[in-house]
């Protein structure tokens, strides 16, 4: 699963990036993060009229037909082996994806004999990672008419690659720059192509390390959260 993430790019450099034009109210400096968790505010690029546009979506889909927005609780992931069949997500993957750009992730170490720790995870290269994702515009049943639409997203994951060394069981799916304009434009590339995109990321495209516990707590946030901590052993 992919539930933390760092976001301090500014957004002018995901557009230029991801040859995107800026959402009406961007900031193009942004407002940087180094720990946001689901339900919290993301950015997400889309495609239409192939045109890109990169604009805020809140972590956790609530897709077009649900009741209310406490779905998102628990769709802030969707597993890239399932995708194309769960009805939370079936509509969102043929029709409504996107690109989520971020500059790291955090997962926790659960190998035995080792402090339970969280390590962060970003790009060799250090330019920002390119996560499949899925988006909504959802329309609360219970709210005026005229109310405006919640947008939302969700962050693909697959089976783990080598970087990952054996720190968890899942990985967000890293897109390559070059594979980004299959994934966006659905007019042109079917379902079963753009399926063929949720793999684990090449080996070697991330690297990771140990970082201090602090970032479990949704409230701390500043860059010494992805400052490098001495892991420790259990023995």
């Amino acid at each position: 699963m992919c539930g933390r993430v760092a976001l301090f790019s500014p957004p002018a450099r995901l557009a230029k990036l991801l040859d995107a034009q800026l959402a009406a109210g961007i900031d193009p400096d942004g407002h940087p993060s180094w720990n946001i968790g689901p339900l919290r505010r993301l950015f997400a690029v889309t495609e239409h009229d192939n045109a890109r546009t990169l604009d805020r979506y809140r972590w956790g889909l609530v897709p077009s037909w649900a009741k209310d927005s406490s779905i998102a609780n628990r769709l802030f992931n969707a597993r890239g082996e399932t995708v194309a069949e769960k009805p939370s997500f079936r509509s969102a993957f043929a029709k409504r994806p996107c690109v989520v750009p971020v500059d790291g992730f955090y997962e926790w170490d659960h190998r035995p004999g080792r402090e339970k720790q969280p390590h962060y995870f970003s790009r060799r290269d250090e330019q920002p990672l390119l996560l499949a994702g899925l988006y909504e515009r959802w329309h609360d049943p219970d709210g005026p008419s005229d109310a405006p639409l919640l947008q939302t997203c969700t962050i693909i994951t697959t089976n783990p690659n080598k970087d990952m060394d054996d720190l968890h069981d899942r990985m967000p799916v890293v897109l390559d720059l070059s594979d980004v304009a299959c994934w966006l434009d659905v007019q042109t590339h079917g379902p079963d192509e753009r399926a063929l995109l949720l793999r684990p990321a090449p080996v070697g495209t991330l690297h990771h390390y140990g970082v201090d516990k602090a970032v479990g707590s949704i409230r701390n946030d500043g860059p010494e959260l992805i400052e490098p901590a001495e892991p420790q052993s259990l023995f």
